[in-house]
């Protein structure tokens, strides 16, 4: 038991989420049947052998998408100081298992791996969010045993996705495929470095598409995974998931298992995802999140049986949000969605998947059913404000309803107060709403009115809903001293 804990050790714990499903397996026994075969006489000579002609046994070939592959996946590994918010949430009392250390005491510095995927030739490379995610060191190793150190460009924990960067050029790099053209029974690889096992390709097929495994939690969190029966590993997260033409279509993410290792089942992020996600960080430097304005529940028996339905299919619209863009075109409480843009919704992972492909300003076709109607409505994604603004980060801005400078939050910032948005206050003039408060330069706002806060038309928006004339303003001091302010206007 110790060697084997010793070689999981030393093998890293591969910052791989690890999904904990409880279960029973059915053992089914085969009668075995005794072949009796007949000596050979002695002196009888060898005699030729003719086989029934047949067709060809063409099974798959993965050399191809394997070469294209390997050279693009990198190695990652983390440093943290101590203790992180990240690891709590992923690996939890696993920590203690293997290490034999209480979370309290987690003082140390603590080196983590994992995959990531190059994604151009300049050296972007996407991983998992939970891989870099609160790390102050990310070092990357190529294929061709090349290291250097990245700068993390943005992550999302909605997505469980980040992007990294490191400085080279001419790399090898992964195309994307489009996730929604694979289909349950394809073939695909999961390649990566599991257990500091550089460049290991596995095979598998797509076992399920738009599987939600409840792993990432929050109401906003977009859980909609390719399952495949790949063999994937801790230290595989970040890693590639390819079709057999190397195109990249996922980047893996979990696995399903009783031990912590692989058992039959892993989970990859779709690559339509992943790439809307990077575009985002590369474009804007924040992910730009479009929604209908819709609250659904999914249907099933006892909802159709409750409603008179006749198909359980769609989600249900158990509620809109005021001024959301399901409510602008002409969508009711009650109705039923079977379809956006040509694909057919029949979860809330599957809406949350086809959606979160898009920015607030574009518009989707939305097939309901009404009363056994069919019904098409076009509708406006909006941001989670109501608006179409594409929200951008400014490097530094005044308010003039705060009358401060606002700037943005490092990245080493957000880190050390465990924060993940929020404006830096950098001055504040004399007479305006944050001196009459007494806020001081370098405290952090992270919300105005329970909105949190990113830009300038954040801070603008939350203020113009404010009630009865009141402002609550919450965020933290670089001390970690986290304040509450109300004001009157």
């Amino acid at each position: 038991m110790k060697k084997i804990l010793g070689f999981i050790v030393a093998g890293g714990f591969g910052a791989l989420m690890v999904l904990a499903i409880h279960g029973f397996f059915i053992e089914s026994e085969q009668a075995s049947a005794s072949v009796k075969t007949e000596p050979t006489p002695v002196h009888q000579p060898y005699q030729s052998v003719s086989y029934m002609p047949g067709p060809p046994v063409n099974g798959p070939d993965f050399r191809s998408a394997a070469e294209m592959t390997v050279n693009a996946v990198v190695h990652i590994q983390t440093t943290f100081k101590g203790r992180t918010s990240m690891y709590d949430d992923f690996y939890g009392q696993l920590w203690e298992y293997f290490e034999g250390t209480p979370h309290w005491e987690r003082g140390r510095k603590v080196i983590g791996y994992g995959s990531g995927v190059i994604i151009s030739n300049d050296g972007y490379i996407v991983t998992n969010n939970h891989v870099v995610q609160d790390a102050s060191k990310i070092e990357v190793t190529l294929n061709d045993k090349r290291q250097f150190s990245a700068e993390l460009i943005g992550n999302d924990p909605s997505t469980d996705l980040a992007l990294i960067k490191i400085e080279s050029k001419d790399l090898p790099y992964l195309k994307y495929g489009d996730s929604d053209d694979v289909k349950i029974g394809e073939w695909v690889l999961a390649v990566g470095n599991p257990f500091n096992l550089t460049s290991t390709v596995t095979a598998g097929i797509v076992s399920a598409k738009a599987r939600d495994i409840n792993i990432l939690g929050g109401n906003t969190a977009i859980e909609s995974y390719i399952q495949t029966d790949a063999a994937v590993n801790k230290g595989n997260s970040g890693g590639a998931l390819v079709n057999t033409k190397g195109e990249l279509v996922g980047i893996n993410a979990a696995i399903a298992s009783n031990t912590g290792y692989y058992e039959g089942y892993s989970f990859a992020i779709p690559a339509n995802i992943v790439q809307k996600v990077v575009s985002d960080f590369m474009e804007f430097g924040s992910i730009q999140r479009a929604f209908i304005g819709v609250i659904i529940r999914e249907v099933d028996a006892e909802l159709a049986e409750e409603n008179e339905m006749d198909d359980i299919r769609g989600v249900y619209i158990a509620d809109l949000s005021e001024g959301g863009g399901a409510e602008d075109a002409g969508i009711k409480v009650g109705d039923v969605i079977i379809d956006i843009d040509g694909i057919g919704v029949n979860s809330l992972s599957e809406l949350l998947e086809v959606v979160g492909q898009h920015r607030p300003g574009d518009h989707v076709e939305i097939t309901v059913i009404r009363n056994g109607d069919f019904l098409e409505y076009d509708v406006e994604l909006k941001n989670e404000f109501g608006t179409v603004e594409v929200l951008k980060e400014e490097k530094a801005f005044f308010s003039e309803i705060l009358e401060a400078q606002l700037g943005q939050v490092t990245t080493e910032e957000k880190n050390q107060l465990g924060i993940n948005h929020g404006l830096k206050v950098l001055s504040v003039d004399d007479g305006g709403l944050l001196n009459r408060g007494d806020i001081k330069e370098g405290f952090i706002i992270t919300s105005i009115n329970g909105q949190s806060v990113r830009s300038k038309s954040n801070v603008e928006f939350a203020i113009k809903n404010t009630r009865n004339n009141m402002v609550r303003i919450e965020g933290v001091y670089p001390n970690g001293m986290r304040v509450v302010y109300s004001f009157s206007l």
